[in-house]
């Protein structure tokens, strides 16, 4: 039995995005708690493996978060179809790539390892501290997978509060074994990667519990189903689209900190410490397009089209509201941020100079979120590829014909990114709508 569907509301938007806003916080509050833990051992070189390695796991798995954003969009259309078997064929499908894709991981994790260290140039007493931390979380790579499969299975059937409860609940006990893993039973580094390990494997175990909660203990698909062609190429070219918008969208940031490492430490810094701010006002937008992602999803596979535009209005509408709230708190106390976040006189300078853009991202990322959530629920994934990659070249152009404003072009051109992403899916909306809601001639 999946969650019942009402009518397109700001309370039903409300409902899916205000949940998975804060899901998306626990995940940077854990890695806070997780760098005061290793902090309190005294060793600066600790303190920069974890970081370090932590960047390198997020690299790794955001690679896959196409198993959360692909599984919501397919599963609500499901819901909508009210297919019940391919409801879960969805969800044992994600699982298989989980699986697969984890063990890979695992398999090779020596070379990854030796690729990650070669790449970040850390000092030995570093690469330690990362080595210690990654051969005992990497095990854990299989469970994380299926976490993000079992997360957008039940948000795209609007089980937004298990899905929280599962991601804090998840964190919270992540945080907790940390504590006493590093500092009490002084495992050191190694044991923040086993508090790692532990709380993905219990969160796997209880999400699939969850999930099995919903299908009245019964994830029978006939094979048939579970391995039909359509739907395991449908799955596929999702999934690959997905991939490549986000291999894009990490290819854009890393450009944008390569530019600024090129202009000195101190722009670079400057540069990090506002694209963390603007990202974190992001955390809010990426919720609300998970919220249309469902509805939008639920509507295409019901063919009700007065809902999916009224999914679009009403994310937009918060989307927007909550864009123009963060840019106007960041216009006013940014400063205060800025001296709160770095005690480098040189860096605050720079920073203030540019803060202005930091308040704009999230501005001129509004329809680019919204819209990645409609396109990705309406399973329109290679027009929203092709447009990200439109934009990608948009933006590296954009910066060569500014480079005489220096860093200030920089900025402009990562603002325009943002910007020219959703004006190019809106201007494909109008053609997709057609060719999927009105009736072949």
């Amino acid at each position: 039995m999946h969650a019942p569907v009402e009518g397109v509301t700001h309370r039903r938007v409300l409902a899916i995005a205000l949940p998975m806003t804060l899901a998306h916080l626990t995940t940077p509050l854990l890695g806070i708690v997780n760098a005061a833990v290793v902090g309190r051992l005294g060793d600066a070189a600790l303190l920069g493996g974890v970081a370090l390695a932590a960047v390198i796991f997020d690299m790794l798995f955001w690679v896959f978060g196409f198993l959360r954003m692909g599984t919501v969009g397919l599963v609500a259309q499901a819901i909508g179809r009210n297919d019940e078997v391919e409801r879960r064929a969805v969800l044992l499908r994600a699982f298989i790539i989980a699986a697969g894709a984890g063990l890979a991981m695992v398999a090779l994790q020596v070379p990854i390892l030796m690729v990650a260290l070669k790449l970040a140039g850390g000092s030995a007493d570093v690469n330690a501290a990362v080595a210690d931390y990654f051969h005992v979380r990497i095990f854990a790579a299989p469970f994380s997978l299926a976490n993000y499969a079992i997360l957008g299975w039940l948000t795209g059937q609007g089980y937004t509060g298990r899905a929280l409860a599962l991601q804090a609940g998840m964190n919270a006990l992540n945080m907790a074994l940390s504590a006493i893993l590093v500092l009490w039973a002084g495992y050191g580094v190694a044991g923040a990667g086993l508090a790692a390990l532990v709380g993905e494997v219990l969160g796997a175990v209880v999400g699939v519990v969850l999930c099995a909660q919903l299908v009245g203990f019964s994830f029978s698909v006939p094979r048939k189903d579970l391995l039909d062609r359509a739907r395991l190429l449908q799955t596929v070219m999702l999934n690959g689209d997905i991939l490549i918008r986000t291999a894009a969208l990490m290819f854009a940031f890393f450009f944008f900190a390569a530019q600024g490492a090129r202009a000195g430490d101190t722009t670079l810094a400057a540069n990090s410490l506002l694209q963390n701010m603007g990202l974190l006002a992001v955390f809010f937008l990426d919720g609300f397009a998970t919220a249309v992602e469902q509805i939008c999803g639920s509507a295409v596979g019901a063919r009700r089209r007065a809902d999916f535009v009224r999914g679009i209005r009403l994310g937009l509408l918060w989307g927007a509201g909550c864009a123009l709230a963060a840019c106007m708190l960041y216009l006013a106390i940014g400063p205060m941020i800025i001296d709160f976040m770095t005690t480098s006189v040189d860096v605050r300078l720079v920073a203030r100079e540019y803060l202005i853009y930091a308040a704009l991202l999230p501005v001129a990322g509004v329809g680019a979120f919204v819209f990645d959530g409609v396109f990705i629920g309406a399973l329109w994934s290679r027009d929203m590829r092709n447009m990200m990659l439109l934009a990608v070249c948009l933006y590296v152009v954009a910066w060569w014909l500014l480079l005489p404003l220096g860093n200030h072009g920089l900025w402009l051109a990562l603002v325009l990114l943002f910007f020219a992403r959703g004006l190019f899916l809106l201007l494909r909306l109008p053609g997709l709508m057609r060719r999927t809601f009105e009736p072949a001639p």
